[in-house]
């Protein structure tokens, strides 16, 4: 039979690549195959009729003319079982004597007609998208792309197909065994006004540990370890959010270069943890693996986040591979354009999932669910999440995505934090997201970078930022903790390198330093990276403490990127996703030296005093009005001169700023019943280069004050403990934050 692409060839052009893999193997007869069921989807090992034990596979293949199931041996030899049952789009079979360990894939039949986007191509082994471990690496050779990857014309390389068997090339799915019930498991089930979260790479954090084993480094073993918890408890995080630990592959210019996605922001499998990060096998091994390491970190009252990347997938796009969804219903999974060749790109790599395709939003669902009540995590970051909210084109906050979580019993119960944009028209949502959804807040990013360079016109956009961004999130019953708080994540500079580089410096990406923004909103303090200039490293780490304090001392929910407690650098380069070597991995040696412990020991103190102080974690947002006859409000801003601010002076230049916070008009009550009472506190945040006077507001504000922080202190070993009277002009050091706590006023009983 002629296929469609010999039919639209060009002229002098071939439709398909000869099949000549040396490597292709004769598959085997296959074992009897019984009907099975077409729920769960995916590989699910249990007892069949007669007390048999075996494995019933389902795939959701609507468009395809026929489904094989492959299993390999040990040593490669495929065996191919035809799965002709079919219900509701689903085929299915169930397999007597596969068991637990058992690899496989799917070869999938049907139309190849890259002009009306149907890509089937069975000679392509493909992933299961439920498979939950994934035995094996994504290489890219071009035996696994659908399509012809070096076809001379390469403007028509992706309808020519390609027969060569990609089997031998990439990994393989494996059958695993449920048998955990979480019945020991304790989730800490932090409240969100509560939370402190914690990015970090699995792999990057524990690679360079020393009192973790160095078999167990890089792993979820190691991450559970109990020195690597150590850090975390002692720090006072509350959650750990894991850049990506789905199955992810490389992209092929990377590979072409000798480097590999570290990040993990190129999923392939959505059920299975990356077998890449597991100590102790990759036969299934790694989800058990994983379902300690959770138990660990909620035995210490940790929380376990996912950043998960359900917008797009590792495939790209029309030259991309063929490794699991392009080649079950390619016209199904992925948003096309009208051109049904090409994909559509609000994500930046190539495709986009059609998430409002009922199947699509099932595989995510289903997904979500598994991660929540088989492997016990806490919540999900989803990358650019405004890419799942789209409906047919523009984003939509009544989206079927949406809709579904809202509802959904277990989703709905978790923490959802979404990253508020995609790169396609329209795509910039912050605080558009609905209750139930707290968002990374790029605008407090950008503000409080901006203040501490002196770069912000006036102080409107930092008071907002520090007192819970009402202005984005006053709205639909949502609470300051929709706001996460960010300086600095996995995307960007690192703290220390936010204080170091005014331009990005990732020559070792190999793109001739293109990659990256160049909209770092940072000041290298006068030298540009390294220095052993005295004066100038003294300033940084002044920068510093000023940074990680105002992070803190924010209404909101505060993140902080693993590394940045404790100066880690990575030389300047501000997009280090490829970088799975020192520059991308945690330096723990520099704990040893005194400076930088000291900024660790700051940064614990300043979360134990967030935990301490309902006053900084906020459940709803400020009145900013008299609750009381006396005329105090709860949140008060003050300028130098001891006098609260008028509307002139927010529209004003200045470099410092009062912000008084009272312990006494709390809103809400604890668990008994009672209202909730604390210290009030006054944070001076300034900016500019020399000191500047600062008079105490008097009574009724306070009787006197206590220096709780001063960050231009070197020495952050103990609180300073110096107390004022109200009314008296304290000195404020350039560039500093005093945190002070409040004498003989509201909230000190």
């Amino acid at each position: 039979m002629t296929s469609a692409a010999e039919q639209r060839a060009p002229a002098g052009g071939r439709a398909a690549a000869p099949s000549t893999n040396g490597a292709r193997r004769a598959p085997v007869p296959g074992p009897p195959v019984w009907p099975g069921a077409p729920t769960p989807l995916g590989a699910r090992f249990r007892v069949g009729p007669d007390g048999v034990a075996g494995t019933n596979f389902a795939l959701w293949a609507a468009g395809a003319q026929s489904v094989r199931l492959c299993l390999f041996d040990a040593d490669g030899r495929e065996t191919r079982v035809p799965l002709t049952e079919l219900t509701h789009e689903i085929w299915h079979g169930f397999v007597p004597g596969v068991l637990p360990g058992q690899r496989y894939g799917y070869r999938v039949d049907g139309r190849w007609d890259p002009w009306t986007g149907a890509r089937w191509n069975p000679a392509k082994l493909l992933l299961d998208p439920y498979a939950r471990a994934v035995d094996g690496e994504f290489t890219l050779p071009a035996e696994v792309y659908g399509h012809v990857r070096d076809w001379p014309e390469q403007q028509v390389a992706d309808t020519v197909r390609d027969e060569r068997d990609s089997a031998p090339y990439v990994p393989k799915g494996v059958v695993v065994h449920d048998d955990d019930d979480w019945s020991d498991d304790h989730r800490p089930k932090t409240p969100w006004a509560d939370s402190v979260i914690y990015e970090l790479h699995v792999r990057g954090f524990t690679k360079l540990h020393p009192g973790i084993p160095e078999e167990l480094r890089g792993t979820y073993a190691g991450l559970a370890h109990p020195a690597a918890i150590e850090h975390l408890v002692e720090l006072g995080v509350t959650a750990v959010e894991l850049l990506p630990v789905h199955q992810f592959a490389h992209e092929d210019h990377l590979l072409r270069r000798g480097l590999a996605n570290y990040w993990g922001y190129n999923s392939v499998g959505y059920f299975a943890p990356h077998a890449a990060y597991a100590a102790s096998g990759t036969a299934g091994q790694q989800v058990g693996e994983f379902k300690r390491m959770v138990r660990a970190l909620h035995a210490a009252g940790v929380e376990v986040i996912l950043d998960v990347v359900y917008n797009h997938t590792a495939e790209a796009g029309e030259l991309g591979p063929t490794l699991s969804l392009k080649g079950i219903d390619n016209r199904a999974y992925y948003r096309l354009q009208d051109d049904a060749r090409r994909y559509t790109d609000y994500t930046g790599c190539g495709n986009t999932l059609h998430v409002v395709r009922p199947q699509v939003l099932r595989l995510i669902t289903d997904s979500l669910r598994y991660w929540v009540t088989e492997m016990g995590v806490d919540g999900f970051r989803f990358d650019l999440a405004a890419a799942l909210a789209r409906s047919m084109h523009d984003v939509d906050m009544l989206s079927p995505f949406l809709a579904v979580i809202a509802q959904d019993p277990v989703l709905r119960r978790v923490k959802l934090i979404a990253e508020p944009w995609d790169i396609g028209s329209g795509g910039y949502q912050v605080g558009a997201f609905p209750p139930l959804w707290a968002e990374w807040n790029d605008r407090y990013r950008d503000a409080v970078r901006d203040f501490w360079r002196h770069a912000l016109p006036d102080v409107r956009e930092m008071g907002y930022r520090l007192s819970g961004s009402s202005d984005l999130y006053a709205w639909g019953g949502r609470r300051p903790y929709a706001s996460v708080n960010f300086i600095t994540a996995h995307d960007g500079f690192t703290l220390r390198d936010l204080v170091s580089y005014e331009r990005k410096h990732n020559e070792a990406n190999g793109e001739d330093n293109r990659d990256g923004t160049d909209d770092n909103r940072s000041w290298n303090c006068g030298a540009e990276g390294e220095t052993a200039g005295p004066d100038v490293r003294a300033l940084r780490r002044g920068q510093l403490r000023n940074l990680l304090t105002t992070l803190l001392l924010s209404t909101g929910v505060p993140m902080l990127v693993a590394g940045d407690e404790f100066g880690r650098t990575q030389g300047g380069n501000n997009n280090a996703y490829c970088q799975d070597n020192a520059t991308g991995w945690l330096d723990w040696s520099l704990l040893q030296e005194p400076g930088w412990r000291e900024l660790f020991a700051l940064t614990s103190r300043l979360i134990a005093l967030r935990h301490r102080h309902p006053v900084l974690r906020r459940r709803a947002f400020f009145a900013g009005r008299a609750q009381a006859a006396d005329g105090l409000r709860d949140l008060a801003w003050f300028t130098a001169r001891g006098a609260e601010m008028t509307e002139g002076d927010w529209y004003a230049p200045a470099a410092t700023l009062g912000m008084y916070l009272s312990g006494r008009d709390i809103p809400g009550r604890d668990e008994r019943g009672a209202q909730v009472v604390d210290d009030s506190f006054l944070a001076v945040l300034h900016a500019g280069a020399g000191p500047t006077g600062f008079v105490l507001p008097g009574p009724p504000w306070a009787e006197g004050y206590e220096v709780v922080v001063d960050t231009s202190r070197e020495d952050q070993s103990a609180p300073p403990g110096t107390a004022h009277p109200a009314g008296a002009e304290v000195t404020v050091p350039g560039r500093s934050v005093l945190l002070l706590r409040v004498l003989g006023g509201p909230g000190t009983g």
